[in-house]
């Protein structure tokens, strides 16, 4: 039986007006990246060893393919075998990029068979939660929009009725129609949805950014946390991206950039690898990067030394 990750070693606190307290040792970060899955799913654990991650999230299928071949036995086995002799701590999954819970029609069913497929194929891998991005309403409107993502979740769930892996619903950057750019669009969904235990969050620094929520400077980023709290709750926030922004702050528009490299710049980063609230929750990296990953090195060793430092910084400029 696949490994059932575990993804929270100590419970969350409230979000602190307080500076950041003794920062934990740099082994306890669960901080990793996206890492590719090619050539089979167990490579997954030696290109994390590569690069030092304690965390990570991997595609479970092809992202830009709408359904994929059942895993064999031989890929679950070495996928096992290599899990054991792994530092690895948390492992999660992404949807494809093709999935959209908030449509009608055609697209709204084969959306629903695929994420149901990735579901599974991630229960079977014994992954904790698989991040879905709550859809776009295609002009219906953000109501019927968010009506629908529950009821697609909903059809989905009952496809897998005994299941343990959740889905973590991602926020956005808010492009065109979709759904997510508020974090009460996320919280509307899991109220709607008839397991909302099965529910989960993930909050994207790039995406929210771009949403128009400031993570400028520390403080700006405290209040920002503060919000995930109050309307989030941090017991059901499972995976931060950790993203710098190409695009402004209110932009509308999702572009990843490198940690300290884009228009949130380092302070954001630093208050959230050093508040103890926090600690407990994966998160990785979706920056740009070639096939060595040398960028995720670079971008993982400025969030190693952000946890380290004690330094106050300034607003982003420009």
């Amino acid at each position: 039986m696949a490994r059932k990750y575990s993804q929270r070693p100590s419970a969350a606190r409230p979000a602190s007006s307080r500076a950041p307290a003794p920062r934990p040792e740099v082994e306890e970060h669960l901080i990793g990246a996206h890492i590719s899955t090619s050539g089979g799913v167990h490579k997954v654990f030696e290109r994390c060893a590569a690069i030092g991650c304690a965390a990570a999230q991997i595609f479970v299928k092809n992202n830009m393919q709408w359904m994929a071949p059942p895993f064999s036995s031989a890929e679950l086995r070495s996928f096992e075998e290599h899990r054991v002799r792994s530092d690895l701590r948390v492992l999660f999954g992404h949807s494809g990029y093709l999935i959209n819970i908030a449509a009608t029609g055609p697209n709204r069913v084969r959306s629903i068979e695929s994420l149901t497929l990735e579901l599974g194929r991630a229960e079977q891998l014994g992954l904790p939660f698989l991040v879905l991005h709550p859809g776009a309403h295609l002009g219906l409107g953000e109501a019927e929009g968010l009506a629908l993502a529950a009821r697609a979740l909903d059809e989905v769930f009952a496809a897998h009725p005994r299941g343990s892996c959740r889905i973590a619903l991602e926020t956005t950057a808010g492009q065109g129609s979709c759904l997510g750019h508020e974090l009460e669009h996320l919280v509307a969904i899991r109220e709607k949805v008839s397991q909302p235990e099965r529910v989960c969050y993930c909050v994207d620094t790039a995406h929210i950014f771009a949403a128009g929520y400031d993570l400028s400077s520390e403080e700006s980023t405290r209040k920002v946390f503060t919000q995930i709290q109050l309307t989030l709750g941090l017991d059901l926030l499972v995976a931060i991206h950790m993203n710098d922004s190409k695009t402004p702050l209110g932009s509308r528009v999702d572009r990843h950039e490198h940690i300290g490299k884009g228009k949130i710049g380092l302070a954001a980063f630093a208050w959230i690898m050093r508040e103890p609230c926090l600690a407990g929750i994966a998160k990785v990296l979706e920056t740009p990067k070639g096939r060595d990953m040398a960028e995720d090195v670079v971008n993982l060793a400025t969030l190693r030394e952000l946890a380290e430092g004690d330094r106050v910084f300034s607003v982003k400029q420009g």
